[in-house]
């Protein structure tokens, strides 16, 4: 903590309030908690009232204390004094009337939950030091959180009880409440905010604390900041416990996957060679205890096992060089992702969920849209792409969807985040979209180069392309144009006079590629 020198000026009450130096105290009359504090008087006689001075704050005992009339009468005294507040104690300060009068004189009333010459005591002790306060309180947050452990609920919770009328919450990178109050998120006019980061131990930010008062005395948010210094070390100790759970969890996911998954392609293939014998059937059993237990197992992780499935698999893009990106999309996904946990699996991460049978629905296409809106939730931590894939008809049929999937990814992480490719869906330029574009342009341009030479504006080189994606059907591909099929059928003759037949099956292949590769890099759409 910073070490500065003691504040100038006197106490106020809104500091009295503030710095937990009276016990449970709740305060009417509020609009005069700015009225400084200079000194302090017992009051046990009516009497008294009359001789009180500006600044006092009139603590009051014995009979004055005993009926709500003589807190009103107090009250009244204290407004014609100019006096700083009246403090009372619970059982006599009664709701109603009493914290009305305080409201319409603003003057402030403070009720306690201790002996009334305790609290002189300490309001005496305050006014003398007025700097004691705050460092009394600092002092007494230290303590609150060196009992919540690396915990951030417990964390807010001390930090709460220590700062009075202060909202405090603990947002993510992009501005997310993890923890804490939503009131300290919104944007209240004149209120007091103050930030804090807390590093998340490995180089990388955890998020802020942000706090957010209504007090405007002078000081109190140097005091809300070096109270919120001292949570940023639990705070990233729990951080570092955190994600030391999710590599565990991560690992052991994992693990389990990949032996759910070579244990059924193993069952897959003893069925298939019917064998069987005393020895097969004993092994059989043991593998069937082994598997009923990894099964168990996905189902405590909460792994969709009813079929149909559909998989789902994510990839950061070409060129990710940040950290291990496992445990953000973990978390995110748990809250905006389709299916079930995400798992590591090679370069990709996979999850999968069960989909609702329906006629003449297809499973992939509502797939697609959610994965596309989970990647959206993504971006701002790590920019991915995704594949969709299935269905499987049951977990033990998974491996093959996964890998389409993770196919289907890494062809879509060849481009923009957020991209979505369905396995099912992978055409030539999808699939040439994975490979790079230098490795490809120089041989595309040696088999195309007698129709380069004579494509002037590359309306040639366009046509055949989308005559190959239709399946060298003219009318579709004068559709896509936006041309007349006389047209599309005027271009395939001077396409085929130059050397290239899109019917012939042998040039088919190299000539759909060698277009899709050249328009690719132009940035044509045909």
């Amino acid at each position: 903590m910073v070490n500065r020198p003691a504040r100038e000026g006197p106490l106020t009450v809104a500091e009295l309030v503030q710095q937990g130096r009276l016990a449970g105290v709740r305060m009417a009359g509020a609009s005069g908690r700015d009225a400084e504090v200079r000194s302090v008087r017992i009051v046990d006689r009516t009497s008294v009232l009359d001789t009180l001075e500006p600044h006092t704050a009139v603590v009051l005992t014995g009979r004055v204390a005993a009926a709500g009339w003589t807190v009103e009468m107090a009250l009244r005294k204290a407004w014609e004094h100019a006096a700083a507040c009246v403090v009372v104690t619970g059982a006599a300060g009664r709701p109603g009337s009493v914290g009305a009068l305080a409201d319409r004189l603003g003057v402030p009333l403070l009720v306690i939950d201790e002996d009334a010459l305790d609290a002189a005591v300490r309001i005496a002790s305050a006014v003398a030091r007025p700097d004691a306060g705050r460092t009394a309180l600092v002092a007494q947050a230290a303590r609150a959180l060196a009992d919540t452990g690396p915990h951030a609920g417990r964390v807010l919770s001390a930090l709460h009880s220590v700062l009075p009328s202060t909202a405090v919450a603990l947002t993510g990178p992009t501005g997310e409440l993890l923890a804490g109050r939503r009131a300290a998120l919104s944007e209240q006019g004149g209120a007091l905010a103050v930030r804090v980061e807390v590093p998340d131990g490995a180089g990388g930010s955890l998020g802020t604390l942000v706090a957010r008062s209504g007090s405007r005395v002078a000081g109190w948010g140097e005091t809300v900041r070096d109270v919120l210094r001292l949570a940023v070390a639990p705070l990233t100790a729990w951080c570092a416990v955190r994600r030391l759970d999710d590599e565990r969890t991560g690992h052991r996911a994992a693990l389990l996957l990949r032996r759910l998954l070579e244990a059924d392609a193993g069952a897959a293939g003893d069925g298939e060679s019917g064998e069987s014998g005393e020895s097969g059937e004993s092994g059989e059993s043991g593998e069937s205890g082994e598997s009923e237990n990894e099964r168990a197992e996905a189902a405590a992780l909460g792994w969709p096992a009813r079929g149909p499935l559909v998989g789902y698999a994510l990839r950061p893009v070409a060129g990710w060089d940040g950290p291990d990106p496992g445990p953000a999309l973990r978390a995110v996904w748990s809250s905006a992702g389709p299916g079930g946990p995400l798992v590591a699996y090679g370069p990709c991460w996979v999850a999968w969920e069960s989909v609702a049978p329906a006629d003449g629905v297809d499973p992939l296409e509502a797939a697609t849209r959610q994965l596309a809106d989970a990647l959206t939730a993504m971006a701002p931590y790590v920019p991915v792409a995704g594949g969709v894939a299935g269905t499987a008809a049951s977990p033990a049929a998974l491996g093959p969807v996964l890998n389409d999937a993770c196919a289907a990814a890494g062809v879509a992480a060849a481009g923009e985040p957020g991209r979505v490719v369905r396995g099912d869906r992978m055409g030539a330029a999808q699939l040439l979209s994975a490979v790079p574009a230098e490795m490809l342009r120089g041989p595309a341009e040696v088999v195309l180069a007698p129709l380069l030479a004579a494509d002037r504006d590359g309306t040639l080189l366009r046509t055949l392309a989308v005559v190959l994606d239709a399946g060298a059907a003219p009318t579709a591909a004068a559709e896509v144009l936006g041309v007349h099929r006389n047209t599309v059928a005027a271009r395939l003759e001077r396409i085929r006079a130059l050397g290239f037949d899109p019917d012939d099956a042998s040039q088919r292949l190299a000539l759909h590629l060698a277009c899709r590769v050249l328009l690719r890099d132009e940035g044509a759409a045909p």
